[in-house]
């Protein structure tokens, strides 16, 4: 009888994975692919960069102030922590490439042809 419980327990959470797995997936596909290619390389989702930063739109100001404050508060040196603050410098480079990628977007909006 417990073997049951824990058998329906594991798929359950099974399903639950699966299905996390897909609206990931999903999220992904809408991103685009420069961004989906960024987020792999970098580790970290545009999502979870901006949760980092505590940043809700991508304003360059915004997140090179978040950036700083944040890098200065988590250097070891004043009793930091070194795994927080790489976190911090991977999420600023997160969001450094996804402006840097909708900047390569708008440019090429910008020259094609008006009909």
């Amino acid at each position: 009888m417990g073997v049951q419980v824990v058998g329906r327990a594991f798929a359950r959470a099974l399903r639950q994975e699966f299905a996390a797995s897909r609206a990931a997936a999903d999220a992904r596909g809408r991103a685009g692919h420069q961004s989906a290619a960024a987020s792999n390389l970098s580790g970290l989702s545009l999502q979870e960069a901006q949760q980092i930063l505590n940043v809700s739109k991508l304003s360059p100001e915004e997140i090179q102030k978040n950036y700083e404050h944040l890098f200065k508060v988590n250097d070891k040196s004043v009793g930091g922590s070194f795994y927080l603050q790489s976190k911090v410098v991977r999420a600023w480079e997160r969001l450094q490439e996804e402006l840097r990628i909708q900047a390569q977007e708008n440019r090429e909006k910008e020259q094609m042809p008006k009909t």
